[in-house]
């Protein structure tokens, strides 16, 4: 058997060699990896354009901007668009709120719906359904805005760092996800853990959260995206004062006021050097996502296999 296996294996490779030689005698070409290639740039450039637009308009100077035909690359570079985005006031401080709520908020959120999630799919949980059906409803249903303030404000929450973090804790989606995720973890390793006189802490800790973190994962890219992109809460909760404003609110407040510097297309091309909306709104953007781009090839791995494995239900 093994001859025979050795055989096939040498004839294959002979089979090769001599197709290697008889090219190089004709002196045929392989196109196939060449137009693959080119597709897949294609592919690539279609997918990405949107960006690579985004940047060059950025760094392009706002009145040339005007005149169209920027696609891939800037007609008259210039870092003027990013110096006026940087030089914004309180635009520092909004970046340290900014990231404190997503750092503080993703791991808080992460704990309190793991934990959630963990008590739910507990097989002899007595309110289980009950209390999975209460919150689908909770995604379905809302308060109303006003409602929301006068709450907020008679927790104190108003004029506060907190109100960014505790309201975004509990997230009946990522509660879900996480659940369904725990549920495909055979019973088997929690019963033998508990044999051994582990108790449900010790199984959360050492059992669940090791093997859940694709979901984990997952779920921390959600909260992260959404604590990272919010202004709205910063404009309606804490809008008086300047120590907890957000990048995202500064940002916002900076095109409202280019936007209001020329209301027409024909006042812009006469103001020579100055930014125009669409310029700053483009080097707002790339700052306001260059750090997801940054941690999302990381979290690229986990953030599939977790919304893969998270979604389907046995």
């Amino acid at each position: 058997m093994e001859k025979k296996g050795y055989s096939k294996e040498g004839n294959s490779m002979q089979q090769l060699a001599g197709t290697k030689k008889r090219r190089k005698e004709t002196g045929s070409f392989d196109a196939f990896p060449l137009v693959n290639g080119i597709i897949m740039f294609i592919i690539v450039v279609i997918t990405l354009y949107p960006v690579l637009n985004t940047l060059a308009i950025s760094l392009n100077d706002g009145t040339d901007a005007l005149r169209g035909g920027i696609y891939l690359w800037p007609r008259k570079f210039t870092w003027k668009n990013y110096i006026t985005v940087l030089q914004k006031d309180n635009l520092i401080t909004g970046a340290y709120v900014t990231v404190a709520r997503t750092v503080i908020g993703t791991v808080l959120a992460l704990a309190a719906n793991a934990i959630l999630a963990f008590v739910v799919s507990r097989k002899r949980f007595l309110f289980k359904r009950s209390l999975s059906l209460f919150w689908v409803i909770t995604m379905y249903v809302n308060g109303g805005m006003i409602p929301t303030f006068r709450l907020y404000k008679g927790l104190g929450l108003t004029n506060s760092f907190w109100v960014y973090v505790i309201p975004g804790m509990v997230s009946a989606f990522n509660m879900l996800v996480i659940r369904t995720y725990m549920n495909g973890i055979p019973d088997s390793l929690e019963e033998s853990a508990q044999l051994d006189g582990a108790g449900y802490t010790t199984i959360f800790l050492k059992i669940y959260c090791p093997l859940c973190k694709p979901v984990f994962a997952t779920v921390a890219l959600f909260v992260a995206v959404g604590q990272w992109n919010s202004w709205f809460d910063a404009m309606l909760y804490n809008r008086m004062n300047s120590n907890l404003t957000t990048l995202q609110y500064e940002l916002m407040k900076l095109l409202s006021s280019v936007t209001n510097q020329g209301t027409t297309a024909e006042a812009m091309k006469n103001a020579v050097g100055t930014v125009t909306p669409t310029s700053v709104r483009s080097a707002a953007t790339i700052l306001t996502m260059l750090p997801i781009i940054c941690i999302y090839p990381f979290l690229q791995k986990y953030f599939v296999t977790g919304l893969t494995l998270g979604g389907v239900k046995e």
